[in-house]
C-alpha cells in the first residue's frame, strides 16, 4: 500500500511528510482494521477544505459577482461527480484499498466512493501541510475547471428542472427524503426527485440540499436536458 500511497502523493503533487496521512485517505470502511483507520474523518475535513478554497478561488476570479451568482459555480465544483472525476484523472480509483466484497462489486468505479476518497485525500494534503498546500492541490486540479465556467454561471439544477417542468404545463418536482445513514458528525442523505409525469431520480449527500440537487441534475440527465 505505501508504494501505491506514494505514486497517489505524486499525481496529487504534494510531497508527504508523514504518508501515513494519505494511506489512511485511501482506505475504504470495508478495509479498516483495530489498526488500519477508515476514511471517513478525513472525508468530513476534507470536505470543508474543499469547499473553503474553491469558494476562495471563486471569489478571486469573479470579482463583481454575488452570492446567486456564486453558488451555482460551487455547487459544479464541489459536487460528488466532480471529486471523482478528479480521483479518476489523478489515479486514486487504482490506490484505493477495499475490502474484498467491496471490490468483487466494481466499488472502485462508483462517484460516491470516489468522491469520498478525494475529499479525504485533500484533507490529508492539509494535515500533512498545512493550508497553502491544499491550496496547490486545488489549483493543480480545479484550476481547468474554474476557468471552464467562462463568464456565465451554470444554472442551479433544480431551478432548472423547475423550469423545464413548468414550460410544459407540469407541477413542480417534488422532493422526498428516503432515507439517511452515517454516524451524526457525517450524516449522508438519501433524496429522490420525481416529475408528475413518474419520472424520478435518486441521490445521495452529505445534507439534503446537495442530495436534492444532485437528484435534480441526475433526472435532468434522464429526460434528456442535459448531455451526457
Amino acid at each position: 500500500m505505501a508504494s501505491d500511497a506514494r505514486e497517489a502523493a505524486a499525481r496529487l503533487g504534494h510531497a508527504f511528510t508523514d504518508i501515513a496521512r494519505l494511506e489512511e485517505a485511501l482506505t475504504h470502511p470495508s478495509a479498516a482494521t483495530p489498526a488500519r483507520p477508515h476514511n471517513q474523518r478525513l472525508e468530513f475535513l476534507g470536505d470543508r477544505v474543499l469547499g473553503l478554497l474553491v469558494a476562495e478561488a471563486l471569489v478571486a476570479r469573479h470579482p463583481d459577482a454575488n452570492e446567486g451568482e456564486l453558488a451555482p459555480r460551487f455547487n459544479e465544483l464541489v459536487r460528488k461527480e466532480t471529486c471523482a472525476e478528479v480521483a479518476r484523472e489523478i489515479g486514486l480509483d487504482r490506490a484505493l484499498r477495499l475490502g474484498k466484497s467491496e471490490a468483487r462489486t466494481g466499488a472502485r468505479r462508483r462517484d460516491a466512493l470516489l468522491g469520498d476518497a478525494m475529499e479525504a485525500a485533500l484533507a490529508a494534503v492539509y494535515l500533512d501541510g498545512g493550508l497553502e498546500a491544499a491550496r496547490g492541490v486545488i489549483a493543480r486540479h480545479w484550476r481547468a475547471r474554474i476557468e471552464a465556467q467562462g463568464a456565465e454561471a451554470p444554472r442551479d439544477a433544480k431551478t432548472w428542472l423547475q423550469e423545464w417542468a413548468q414550460a410544459r404545463g407540469m407541477r413542480p418536482p417534488r422532493y422526498e427524503e428516503e432515507g439517511r445513514t452515517g454516524p451524526d458528525h457525517a450524516p449522508r442523505f438519501t433524496v429522490v426527485a420525481r416529475l408528475e409525469t413518474g419520472a424520478e431520480a435518486r441521490a445521495e449527500a452529505r445534507s439534503k440540499r446537495a442530495a436534492e440537487q444532485e437528484a435534480a441534475m441526475t433526472l435532468l440527465k434522464l429526460i434528456g436536458e442535459l448531455d451526457g
